[in-house]
C-alpha cells in the first residue's frame, strides 16, 4: 500500500480560516533556544524550521514570540515580538519557510507566573498563598490590574499585526500550560471576584476572548487566530474539566478564534503527564489509569475528541502521537490536524517519508527526553539524540566528498552505525566490522535491559541498520579486527567504534564469588535473545540470571539505575550505593524522577555519598555519610560503574594508516547522544 494510501486522511489537504495546508500535520510550537540573546531570529533557527518546512510539514508552529518582554519565561535564547526592530528578522524566518509551500503561524506567549528571570515579577490572575500555589516551583505572582490587563491585551494584538507584517499566515495564543492566560481560565490560578473572575466559564475566558478580538480589530478578521488550551488538568480538583474546555472551545469560536490546539497538563503527580509516555513508567497514577488504555500514547486524545464534537472550526491534537496513530484520530473525527513535536527534530523529512512510503526510512524519536531536558531544566539550546543535525542544518547539509575513500568502520554500536551511514551517504565506500553477531552494541542490549515501553532503542538500532544496507556499507559480523586484519585490508580510513570498558574498581573482595559484572549480565540477556528470541527473555531473565535475590548494585550513574529498573522488574530485591550525593546524574530529569519514583514504590532503596569498604560473604560493607559503618546484606554484588575509552586497537594502529579516528566511548565515554553526534561529525570530516 502507498504512502498516500495508508495515509490518505493525514496526507489530505486542509485550512484553518483562509489558509490552506498541504496535509494535516501541524509541527508543533516547541522551544528552542536558538534566537538571539536579546530576542532576534538568528541563522541556527531559520535552519532549524528550513528543514521541517523542506520536510513536507503542513503547518510549522514558530513557539514563544514575546510581545512583552516583561512575561519572558526562564529563558533570554526565544523570540520577542514587543518592537518593529524584529520584524525584518521574523520576516526572513517566513521567506525561509514559504519558498517550500509551507504555511506558518507565530506563537505569541506571555510566561505569567512561570517567569523566573532575575528581576522580573511573575504575574497572574491572582496571588496565590504558597499553600494554594500549585507549582512549588514557580514564586508568588502578582495579580494583574485592571489597567495592566488591558495593556497586555494591547500588546498581544500589535504583536499579531507585527507578525503579519512580517508575512506570517497567522498566530496561536499559548493559553495553556500554567502560562498567563491559562492562569485566568484555571480556577486552580484565578480566585478573582471581577469581571475576570472565577464565577463562571465567561468571565474565565474574558482575557483570552478580548485578546482574541483585538488581534482580529487590529489584523483583520480574515488573520487566522489558532488558541493552544488545556483540554484537561490533572492533579487538582480546581483544574479545567474536559466539560470547561468545551465550553471555552465554544466561547473562543464565538468570538472569531479559527481553530483550538488542545493540549494538557498536570500537577503533582500527574506532572509527567505533558510527556505522555512517562505516564507509563510503568503504571499511570490513578484515576487517569482508570481512564486510559495503556498502550494508547494519545493520552490527551480524548479531550482534544471532546471539543471537536461541540466546536465547527479545526481542532488540533497534539503529544506524543505518531502518523498511524494520527490517520486513526483524524478518521475516527477526532481532530483535524495532528500537531507532531519531538518526532520531527527526530527527522523533519517525516512527513515527505511517509507519503514516498519509505516508512524504513523515518528516524525514530526515541523518547530519550534530550531535547526536553535542554529545554525546560539546563535551558540550552535543543539537541537530537537521533539526529546531531538539529541546530546545525546548514553546516551538516550532507555533500558529496571530494574524493572516494575505503573506509572501515570497526564497531556497531550507535557511534559506528552512524559514522558509517554518513560517510556512504557522502559517496565513501565503507565497510563495517563488528566482533559481536549482531549490530547495536551496548545500546542494543541496554534497550532489551531496560524494556521497549520507554526508550525504543531497539527501533533506533533497526533504523540505523535498515540505512546502512540500503547505502551499500558492507557489514562483517562475528570478525574481530586486529592489526593484521586492518593492514590486510589497508583502508585508506579506519574509524574506531571500540567502545568502553569497565573501570577498575578497588574494593577489597572485588573477585569474590558473589561479584557478577554488568557485562556477564549483558552476556546472559545476549545468549538467551539469539537462542530463545525476545518474547521467552522477560520470562528467562526472570528466572536463570547469574544474580540472588538481593542484589546490591554499585554505582548509582544512568548504568545502575537502568540496571535496577530491569532486576526489580524480575523480582530481585535491589539496593542502590552511590559516592556521590545524586542518583541518576546523566539521565533526563523527567525519567529520573519517574524511575526513582517507581524504584521507591517498588521497595528498592538506595544510600548516596558513601564509601564502599568491603565485600564479603554477607554483602557489602560501606561507610555511610555520617561516618557510620554498616553491612548491606545481599547474594549478588553488581558493580555497575562508568566506562573508561577502550583504546587497545588505537594505540596498535597508531601512525599505521593514513587517517583514523576514534569515536564514541572509544574517544570518551558518555551516552547516546554524544555517540551518534561523534559518528555524525568524523562522516561529514572523513
Amino acid at each position: 500500500m502507498s504512502g498516500k494510501a495508508r495515509f490518505e486522511r493525514l496526507l489530505s489537504p486542509y485550512h484553518i480560516g483562509r489558509v490552506k495546508t498541504r496535509n494535516r500535520i501541524v509541527k508543533a510550537p516547541q522551544g528552542m533556544y536558538s534566537a538571539s540573546r536579546d530576542g532576534y531570529v538568528t541563522d541556527t533557527k531559520i535552519g532549524i524550521y528550513e528543514a521541517q518546512a523542506k520536510g513536507g510539514v503542513g503547518l510549522l508552529m514558530i513557539p514563544w514570540a514575546f510581545p512583552d518582554s516583561r512575561g519572558l519565561a526562564y529563558a533570554v535564547n526565544e523570540l520577542l515580538i514587543d518592537d518593529d526592530k524584529f520584524i525584518p528578522g521574523l520576516s526572513q524566518l517566513v521567506q525561509a519557510i514559504h519558498q517550500y509551500g509551507c504555511p506558518t503561524f507565530l506563537q505569541l506567549v506571555h510566561a505569567g507566573p512561570y517567569q523566573s528571570i532575575p528581576g522580573l515579577q511573575p504575574l497572574a490572575a491572582s496571588t496565590l498563598s504558597d499553600s494554594e500555589n500549585p507549582v512549588s516551583e514557580f514564586g508568588p505572582a502578582k495579580e494583574l490590574t485592571i489597567p495592566e490587563i488591558e495593556a497586555i491585551v494591547d500588546k498581544f494584538a500589535k504583536g499579531a499585526e507585527r507578525a503579519q507584517k512580517a508575512d506570517f499566515d497567522g498566530v496561536e495564543l499559548h493559553a495553556c500550560h500554567t502560562d498567563l492566560i491559562n492562569t485566568f481560565l484555571s480556577r486552580t490560578w484565578n480566585k478573582r471576584k471581577d469581571a475576570y473572575g472565577c464565577q463562571d466559564l465567561k468571565s474565565r475566558a474574558r482575557f483570552m476572548v478580548e485578546i482574541v478580538q483585538a488581534i482580529k480589530e487590529r489584523a483583520g478578521q480574515d488573520f487566522p487566530v489558532c488558541v493552544r488550551i488545556n483540554g484537561v488538568e490533572y492533579g487538582q480538583g480546581e483544574g479545567i474539566t474536559s466539560e470547561e474546555s468545551q465550553g471555552f472551545a465554544q466561547i473562543l469560536q464565538e468570538a472569531g478564534a479559527d481553530a483550538i490546539h488542545v493540549t494538557g497538563y498536570g500537577y503533582g503527580d500527574y506532572a509527567t503527564l505533558m510527556l505522555p509516555e512517562l505516564v507509563f513508567y510503568p503504571e499511570p497514577p490513578k484515576p487517569l489509569a482508570e481512564r486510559l488504555n495503556q498502550k494508547d500514547k494519545g493520552v490527551l486524545v480524548p479531550a482534544a475528541a471532546a471539543i471537536k464534537r461541540v466546536v465547527s472550526i479545526p481542532v488540533i491534537a497534539a503529544n506524543w502521537l505518531d502518523p498511524f496513530i494520527g490517520e486513526k484520530i483524524l478518521r475516527e473525527g477526532k481532530a483535524d490536524f495532528i500537531a507532531l513535536g519531538r518526532r520531527l527534530l527526530a527527522d523533519p523529512e517525516l512527513p515527505n517519508k511517509i507519503a514516498s512510503g519509505r516508512l524504513e526510512d523515518i528516524a525514530p524519536c526515541t523518547a530519550c527526553l534530550g531535547c526536553i531536558e535542554r529545554i525546560y531544566v539546563t535551558h540550552e539550546p535543543v539537541t537530537c539524540r537521533v539526529n546531531a543535525a538539529l541546530g546545525k542544518e546548514r553546516e551538516y547539509e550532507i555533500k558529496a566528498a571530494k574524493k572516494k575513500k575505503r573506509v572501515m568502520v570497526v564497531g556497531g554500536g550507535p557511534a559506528g552505525l552512524e559514522a558509517a551511514r554518513v560517510a556512504a551517504l557522502r559517496g565513501h565506500e565503507v565497510v563495517l566490522y563488528e566482533r559481536e553477531r549482531s549490530l547495536g552494541g551496548a545500546t542494543r542490549l541496554a534497550g532489551l535491559v531496560k524494556g521497549l515501553e520507554i526508550e525504543d532503542l531497539v527501533g533506533l538500532i533497526g533504523y540505523l541498520k535498515t540505512q546502512i544496507g540500503k547505502l551499500g556499507v558492507r557489514v562483517r559480523l562475528g570478525k574481530e579486527v586486529n592489526l593484521a586484519v586492518v593492514e590486510e585490508i589497508k583502508p585508506d580510513v579506519v574509524v574506531l567504534a571500540t567502545g568502553g570498558i569497565p573501570a577498575d574498581l578497588e574494593i577489597a573482595g572485588i573477585n569474590r564469588g558473589n561479584v557478577v559484572s554488568t557485562p556477564d549480565i549483558y552476556r546472559m540477556v545476549r545468549t538467551y535473545l539469539r537462542f530463545f528470541g525476545l518474547r521467552r527473555l522477560r520470562w528467562l531473565t526472570r528466572f536463570w540470571m547469574p544474580v540472588g535475590k538481593r542484589v546490591v548494585i554499585i554505582g548509582g550513574g544512568i548504568q545502575g539505575c537502568e540496571l535496577a529498573e530491569f532486576l526489580v522488574k524480575r523480582g530481585r530485591k535491589v539496593t542502590i550505593v552511590e559516592a556521590s550525593d545524586e542518583l541518576g546524574t546523566e539521565m533526563a530529569s523527567y525519567h529520573k524522577i519517574a524511575l526513582l519514583r517507581w524504584l521507591t514504590k517498588k521497595g528498592a532503596v538506595w544510600f548516596t555519598g558513601v564509601k564502599c569498604e568491603e565485600i564479603t560473604d554477607k554483602g557489602l560493607t560501606i561507610i555511610t555519610k555520617e561516618g557510620e559503618r554498616r553491612t548491606i546484606e545481599a547474594d549478588t554484588i553488581v558493580p555497575a560503574i562508568p566506562l573508561r575509552p577502550n583504546t587497545e586497537l588505537f594505540q596498535a594502529l597508531e601512525g599505521k594508516v593514513p587517517e583514523i579516528y576514534p569515536i564514541g566511548d572509544c574517544r570518551e565515554p558518555h551516552l547516546i547522544l554524544e555517540a551518534i553526534a561523534d559518528g555524525s561529525r568524523i562522516g561529514r570530516a572523513i
